[in-house]
């Protein structure tokens, strides 16, 4: 196709996908909960969209706690932060980070004019959201040795990684899932800078990398940890020999580097936790996009060893996905439904149960999550940070809305949460992607 053709063809998608009718119909509430309402999927040449331009907080402004909380900035002026981890002595680390770059020849989304006008589409969508800028591909550390909410130390701390996420520190070494790897390096704790040369553990699924964020979780023991790997596509159109290791979840040995598929099925698994005083693992997870405003809720659920979670042959247990083909009823006979729906689209990516260092008594059993927000949803949804209350072990109620207004009031992204943690006197850290700041949001001083 000549550029000319490419540039109308490119137009008429852009008015086609303007004029897009497609919306909910049910309440946003109807897809939140342990039973979900899942009505008939929508489908239509051009997929619903509607997103949110990135423009950044202006001066003075800032996301919005519930009453008793105080909000600060721990950090600014960062570059695309993704990830967020305390170390054992305060020091919280970030992952400076965003996707790598797409192989040469590798396509995403399969062959043709429309799977072209969609990926054209979707590159526009990046820029919009402000997620088509270069990796920084670094570790930043920062220190408030005076908590004061603001870190008086910034160090950058470790470079020249490859689009990384998750860290993990055990023993004396530190892990880091970058985009196709698993690696480590020494760290000395206090230490503000490191110049050693990675080691890399164990390869993971990379290539087109459609979905290209990997978590990492150690268990409490310091002897697994355990690795999350997003399918390559939305559901399966790159081929379902591209998806090989992928939508699932790894146990690695850390003694000798093997490692084993602990659970799958799940499209795009992020923020990892454990269940405070158990070994029951929690993830959150994106699922599926393109059948409608209404369809498919992400979801929270408690990971069972060996299980698998549908995708991408079928959702909330036996739901069958037509699009996917050809069709394994035996693999949709397998499929667990997830334990508690987050609402459609609305991007769960961070993850931590919270506890009472700093948290009253209506936050201190339950889990926070960051909504990076939705693209496939009108109205949108997400784009906060919620906390889901915990009884008996399992999520109750709905979410309680906790850190919110990264939407302003002509819907643009003033920011959007990704991964959240406590930090050592049991606040909350948000990391600020389009905001490019880590927020701080602890109890209120009497």
């Amino acid at each position: 196709m000549n550029v000319p053709s490419r540039l109308a063809l490119l137009i008429a998608t852009a008015t086609v996908l303007s004029a897009c009718g497609e919306a909910s119909k049910l309440p946003f509430q109807a897809g939140v909960g342990p039973v979900p309402q899942l009505p008939e999927p929508s489908t239509s040449l051009i997929p619903t969209l509607k997103v949110s331009k990135a423009v950044g907080w202006p001066d003075g402004v800032q996301p919005t706690a519930p009453q008793g909380f105080t909000v600060t900035a721990l950090a600014e002026n960062l570059d695309h932060p993704r990830w967020v981890y305390t170390l054992p002595n305060g020091d919280v680390l970030v992952a400076e980070s965003n996707h790598p770059p797409m192989p040469e020849g590798a396509t995403d989304g399969g062959t043709g004019v429309i799977a072209w006008a969609k990926r054209t589409a979707m590159g526009v969508v990046m820029g919009r959201v402000g997620a088509d800028t270069p990796s920084a591909n670094r570790i930043t550390l920062l220190r408030d040795a005076d908590h004061d909410g603001h870190a008086e130390v910034r160090t950058e701390f470790l470079s020249g990684l490859m689009s990384p996420f998750g860290m993990a520190l055990v023993g004396n070494d530190l892990y880091i899932a970058n985009a196709d790897a698993v690696v480590k390096v020494p760290y000395t704790p206090g230490q503000t800078h490191i110049d050693a040369t990675t080691v890399k553990v164990t390869d993971l699924p990379a290539g087109i990398n459609h979905h290209w964020t990997k978590n990492l979780l150690a268990n409490p023991g310091g002897t697994r940890l355990y690795v999350t790997v997003g399918s390559n596509s939305n559901v399966g159109e790159n081929g379902l020999d591209a998806e090989e290791g992928r939508a699932a979840i790894w146990e690695l040995d850390v003694a000798s580097g093997e490692k084993r598929l602990f659970a799958s099925g799940l499209r795009n698994p992020n923020g990892l936790a454990w269940k405070p005083g158990s070994t029951q693992l929690w993830t959150v997870v994106n699922e599926r996009d393109e059948i409608g405003s209404d369809l498919v809720p992400d979801y929270l659920t408690s990971v069972q060893d060996g299980a698998f979670y549908g995708w991408p042959w079928s959702y909330y247990g036996s739901h069958v996905d037509v699009r996917v083909q050809p069709p394994r009823p035996d693999k949709v006979a397998q499929a667990i439904a997830p334990d508690y729906a987050l609402g459609t689209h609305v991007a769960p990516l961070g993850l931590t149960f919270s506890d009472a260092r700093g948290m009253p008594a209506a936050f201190a059993d339950g889990v926070f999550v960051g909504e990076h927000g939705s693209w496939n949803r009108n109205p949108q949804a997400g784009y906060k940070v919620v906390f889901i209350p915990f009884k008996e072990g399992k999520p109750s109620g709905t979410p309680v809305d906790f850190l919110t207004g990264f939407l302003n009031a002509e819907g643009e992204a003033q920011g959007r949460p990704v991964g959240v943690t406590l930090d050592e006197q049991g606040a909350l850290l948000v990391a600020d992607d389009v905001g490019n700041k880590v927020w701080r949001v602890t109890q209120s001083k009497p």
